[in-house]
């Protein structure tokens, strides 16, 4: 399962509660309710990640420790892995089996790989250049690989365990200084009667497979968009915190929950070594069912619960959230 701490953009964190008893709390229920054995713990607080990651080595879970930079030039992200780095080498030293995860979609989230100054720039310039997408993915491919060389050497100078990326297919990442093969992998309408090939393809190369990310949305339709499940949303061009939905949706969690189980089917069969839900919970997607269909961002949250404005749940009555379906069914697979 991942687990939001918080994603920082433009010195603003999108999870603006973060106490560290709801913190432990909820890796509580992660462990116990949906049977995980490890989570991905994401955000880009470097003492945020080193807070969740200690509870949730203390209550006996695999930690993958999982700096999230977004809109940092190279530079700063090296300094953050740095800093995490050494953070994730502490609570190894706990007794913890703890993977580094150096990074994901770097080329997508950050600066200094594709010409853009923001994430939506740099994705409309490569879905405008379809057809010089083999030329374009050579570049980048490069400059990826080159950085990664770099993170990862920082990384292995500061922490002893195992390290791994999370990628997008098209940055043809080198997976020679890694442990593990890290990529997030979406099911798309697409891509559909090809994915199970491609997750069996991924298995083939010999090292073991993480799947990073993988989820989708709570409205009808969400799982034939794959990645782009975000698009029915309006952001703040400033901040980038999500306005309001750009129309209505129906909501459909049993296809939210229908896609999961799917998916870790297919992960399962292929011999997948790690796969991770996205994810647990998007604070800054609340769910609101009265008034304007469009202000329900919950609707376009990958999250597994929805959280609520201000008021408690009722299935966890000391937490501000409620399961989906999707919540119940990752438990159920998770527990058979």
């Amino acid at each position: 399962m991942s687990y939001d701490t918080g994603f920082v953009r433009e010195g603003q964190l999108s999870r603006e509660h973060f106490d560290p008893d709801v913190v432990r709390r909820e890796l509580g229920i992660i462990r116990d309710d949906l049977h995980c054995t490890a989570v991905r713990v994401i955000g880009g607080d470097p003492e945020r990640l080193e807070l969740a990651a200690t509870h949730a080595a203390d209550l006996g879970l695999e930690v993958w420790f999982s700096p999230y930079p977004l809109e940092l030039t190279t530079e700063e992200t090296l300094s953050l892995f740095a800093d995490c780095a050494e953070r994730a080498e502490r609570v190894r030293r706990r007794g913890a089996e703890v993977v580094f995860v150096a990074g994901a979609e770097l080329s997508l989230m950050n600066k200094g790989f594709l010409p853009g100054d923001t994430q939506e720039q740099r994705l409309d310039l490569l879905l405008a250049q379809r057809d010089r997408l083999a030329v374009l993915a050579g570049e980048l491919s490069a400059r990826v690989n080159d950085f990664l060389g770099d993170a990862v050497a920082v990384v292995r100078e500061r922490f002893g365990g195992k390290i791994t990326y999370a990628a997008v297919p098209f940055e043809r990442v080198d997976w020679t200084p890694f442990d593990i093969l890290g990529v997030d992998l979406y099911r798309s309408a697409e891509v559909a009667d090809q994915f199970a090939e491609s997750v069996r393809t991924l298995v083939a190369q010999g090292k073991p497979v993480a799947i990073t990310e993988f989820g989708t949305a709570a409205y009808h339709g969400a799982g034939d968009r794959g990645g782009r499940v975000l698009e029915v949303v309006e952001f703040d061009e400033d901040t980038g915190a999500p306005v309001r939905l750009t129309g209505e949706h129906v909501r459909d969690e049993p296809g939210q929950a229908a896609y999961l189980r799917e998916l870790l089917e297919i992960y399962d069969t292929a011999g997948v070594d790690s796969a991770f839900v996205f994810l647990f919970a998007l604070g800054n997607f609340p769910h609101r069912p009265d008034g304007d269909p469009r202000d329900d961002l919950d609707l376009a949250s990958p999250g597994i619960v929805k959280v609520l404005d201000n008021r408690p749940g009722e299935t966890y009555p000391d937490l501000p959230w409620e399961p989906k379906a999707a919540f119940t069914a990752v438990a159920a697979y998770y527990r058979g």
